[in-house]
């Protein structure tokens, strides 16, 4: 870890100009690097179907596009590949990977157990200010306009980060992440068959208050049948 350390400055330095990142899937820090930046720019657009599942990922039409080098391009695809978002099929090329019902379950059995932790270790560990931001977070859900899908999905993302902040596990939060990348991008998938989100996202009011409430049984509960519940929802469509 200290050798991460003494990287830290110089990289930040060389970075701090960039033009800030517009992306529909939220991340809790600005770029560091060159090769961060085109990793959370190409998540971006896999995960929200820019790069549909299955297709060929041209690094030269990314590089221009985003205007970065070569390098930068191909860490950031190794660390999607790590995250299981693309593919390396030796003499074919570089693949966005496919989405299947397979894998859906197989993520459904993972996200359970892993939110429903989560949501227990946030009701247990929420402090004040936790549960101000959480509060802000139901009442939003009260105003905000079913049309607006993206402002539905951004909602959806902060209230289910908020539940890994709060959980105080670095690890753990790391993993949330990854696996819910991987529903997000299933989530738009799904938009485009019909999936009404906004029911999707009000079932965090419960969730949301019995984290303020500070009932860990009842929000485990309650996220674990919304994440059993997105698949349901999808399995209808796909």
């Amino acid at each position: 870890m200290a050798g991460g350390v003494s990287t830290a400055r110089p990289i930040r330095s060389r970075t701090s100009s960039a033009p800030e990142l517009r992306t529909v899937v939220l991340h809790s820090k600005s770029a560091r690097s060159q090769g961060e930046r085109a990793y959370l720019l190409i998540r971006d657009q896999i995960v929200t179907l820019k790069l549909a599942p299955g297709s060929v990922i041209e690094e030269a039409g990314l590089r221009q596009e985003l205007g970065l080098g070569r390098t930068p391009i191909r860490e950031a695809l190794q660390r999607l590949a790590h995250e299981n978002l693309v593919s390396f099929i030796p003499h074919r090329g570089t693949f966005v990977c496919d989405i299947n019902l397979t894998d859906l379950h197989r993520l459904t059995e993972v996200r359970v157990e892993m939110e429903g932790y989560a949501a227990r270790l946030a009701a247990e560990r929420a402090g004040a200010n936790d549960r101000a931001a959480m509060e802000a977070l139901m009442a939003e859900l009260e105003t905000i306009d079913e049309s607006d899908v993206r402002g539905l999905m951004r909602l959806d993302q902060q209230i289910h980060r908020q539940v890994y902040q709060v959980t105080r596990n670095a690890f753990l939060q790391a993993m949330l992440e990854e696996s819910f990348n991987l529903s997000l991008r299933i989530w738009f998938l799904g938009l485009d068959r019909g999936v009404r989100l906004k029911e999707a996202v009000e079932e965090h009011r419960q969730l949301l208050d019995a984290i303020v409430s500070r009932d860990p049984k009842k929000a485990e509960s309650v996220m674990r049948q919304h994440v059993a519940g997105f698949e349901h929802a999808i399995r209808k469509v796909l």
